[in-house]
């Protein structure tokens, strides 16, 4: 299928994988052309600054977080198309000119507007629509940055407004340490438990670890075992070895490579001490959360970064023995959000009701496995399940398919594009 609107440039990348993916997967064909094109068509909004906004599909806003996964399979396609790579730049000084912001936040608005959860009982300002504090919010605006140069040898997004939001990430970090010496507090007026923090928005007690706090998962909920979030913390370890890399080859400066190095060697060193647990074969295994006090969570979310994702992410690799038992593990029924039935299997999330599976979650157990055979099985799951649409979706039931959760989800759709260019062994260089 040819889209008029979108460069030339992803047009032909698109033909390739049509090609690629020939008679015997043409449905996979049909859906990958739906989803890479959708983003490009319906979330991307170029500023007259050289910014780039991103919707993250039906809700009006742009989450740090999403923004970065809806552009990343973008990247391959970007090393030979100058302004698909200025408009992932533009990305990127859109996401830390929100974090110069608020290093707290979790998504913003367009405009000053004061759309969005201004009744939220935290320091909202015009700009933010929600204030949840997630380490992935962080984190994944510096491995957008990084990847970017990787994959295009790009160094423009590399301005004052990153290294003054760089060195935001590295004060907060070192703050949510040792929470009980942070300021930061939310409580929203609801009766969902998920989306406000206990102990009047102090979050559950914690002592510290050496890892850094978390108030909300990348699902936007509470961290309900404990506010050290192993997934996302081992993903701050990897992004902070990009900082010392960005700031000893590109931006020359010794005290931000020297805070980086020291925060990356405090969190590895407390997930090692910290942030494990044993199933119930009585194997070390990475725990989901923990609280410092000895209480640690054996599961996982759909949302990435989560305990799954972790080599795709770049800790640690897909060979590692205690990665494999975690693996294992969660993709059984020790894991509470481990879901099995008549069309799908796969994790799904506290977010969305139960039963429901996450093709983002599914997409992940996909690209962190070198078995082509389950990598197929889990496209074909996707496709079939897709009710219709071609496009992918939050969460769908796993009996029942119709039955799913936002129609419109660009952060699923690139997920589930990037697994059909992992099949066929094309991937972001990291």
């Amino acid at each position: 299928m040819v889209y008029n609107d979108i460069p030339n440039s992803v047009q032909k990348f698109m033909d390739d994988i049509t090609k690629m993916c020939g008679e015997k997967h043409s449905d996979w064909a049909r859906n990958f052309n739906a989803a890479f094109a959708n983003t490009l068509l319906t979330t991307v909004n170029r500023h007259e600054d050289g910014t780039t906004f991103l919707l993250t599909g039906d809700i009006p806003a742009m989450w740090l977080r999403d923004s970065t996964a809806q552009v990343r399979p973008y990247l391959v396609v970007a090393k030979e198309d100058e302004d698909l790579a200025a408009m992932i730049s533009g990305l990127v000084k859109k996401q830390f000119f929100y974090i110069n912001i608020d290093p707290y936040a979790n998504a913003f608005n367009e405009e000053a507007n004061g759309a969005g959860h201004q009744n939220d009982h935290t320091e909202m300002n015009d700009w933010i629509w929600e204030r949840k504090y997630e380490i992935d919010s962080l984190a994944y605006p510096v491995q957008l940055a990084y990847l970017l140069y990787k994959n295009t040898g790009r160094t423009d997004q590399f301005n004052e407004d990153f290294v003054n939001g760089v060195e935001k990430i590295l004060h907060v970090f070192q703050v949510e340490q040792d929470h009980n010496q942070s300021a930061y507090h939310f409580v929203r007026d609801t009766s969902r438990k998920e989306d406000t923090l206990v102990n009047d928005g102090r979050g559950v007690e914690v002592a510290p670890t050496g890892m850094t706090w978390s108030g909300f998962r990348p699902s936007d909920d509470a961290c309900e075992g404990g506010g050290y979030l192993v997934p996302s913390n081992m993903f701050a370890v990897v992004i902070l070895g990009y900082l010392e890399e960005i700031f000893r080859t590109i931006l020359d400066d010794a005290s931000i490579v020297a805070k980086a190095k020291q925060l990356r060697e405090d969190i590895q060193a407390g997930i090692e001490k910290h942030g494990r647990t044993k199933n119930e074969a009585g194997e070390d295994v990475y725990a989901y959360e923990v609280d410092g006090l000895g209480n640690a969570s054996l599961m996982d979310d759909s949302n990435v970064p989560n305990l799954i994702s972790a080599p795709y992410l770049g800790y640690g690799s897909m060979n590692d023995e205690r990665y494999l038992r975690t693996r294992q593990t969660l993709l059984s029924n020790e894991n509470p959000y481990f879901y099995e039935g008549k069309f799908a299997k796969g994790i799904g999330s506290s977010h969305t009701p139960e039963n429901y599976v996450w093709p983002i979650a599914m997409a992940m157990e996909g690209m962190t496995t070198d078995d082509k055979s389950e990598k197929e099985r889990i496209l074909n799951q996707l496709v079939a399940t897709d009710a219709g649409t071609h496009l992918m979706h939050e969460g769908f039931h796993v009996d029942d398919p119709n039955q799913y959760t936002r129609e419109w989800f660009s952060w699923a759709n690139m997920m589930f594009c990037e697994l059909v260019m992992d099949y066929f062994d094309i991937r972001v260089e990291k």
